[in-house]
């Protein structure tokens, strides 16, 4: 199915997430946090500042991490995304390395980390401490639990090179 246009300027789009196929008419001002939290049913996608400031609503789209409050819904159309259900549904080795590290107090955050670090361990197999820290600097937690996070993705990454 084409965007095809339809009344008051809203489209027909195409939405390729965590492998399924949505298609949905979607006003111009709709954003990808909007339609994957409200109308796909999606939770994982936090909203916290709603401007791109804070790592919250991170999904990978064509295999980079972008802020999907940030995103118009109409610039989606058959682009690849990923969101937290799909990591946790693959028991994703960073969904436990995150438990097991202590990386969340309040869990708001996490979503947004964890999507974030996999999208570096895709590209980058074996980051650095210094590589994890620019990758997740994006990204806000409230709690504070910054060293953890470090630590999180450095035990995925052993655990996908096992």
């Amino acid at each position: 199915m084409a965007n095809v246009e339809e009344q008051g300027g809203a489209k027909l789009v195409t939405f390729q997430i965590n492998g399924d196929e949505h298609h949905l008419v979607v006003e111009p001002q709709e954003t990808l946090r909007e339609i994957l939290q409200d109308r796909i049913g999606l939770t994982g996608v936090k909203e916290m500042c709603d401007r791109g400031a804070c790592g919250s609503c991170t999904v990978i789209m064509d295999g980079r991490p972008v802020l999907s409050c940030m995103i118009l819904g109409i610039e989606c159309d058959g682009h690849p995304i990923e969101t937290i259900e799909q990591l946790n549904s693959q028991e994703h080795p960073l969904i436990q390395a995150y438990a097991d590290n202590h990386a969340m107090q309040c869990g708001y955050c996490t979503p947004g980390f964890v999507i974030t670090a996999k999208a570096l361990l895709d590209r980058n197999p074996d980051p650095s401490e210094e590589d994890i820290t620019t990758a997740l600097e994006g990204n806000i937690c409230r709690c504070g639990t910054y060293p953890a996070h470090i630590w999180a993705v450095q035990e995925a990454a052993k655990k996908l090179k096992a």
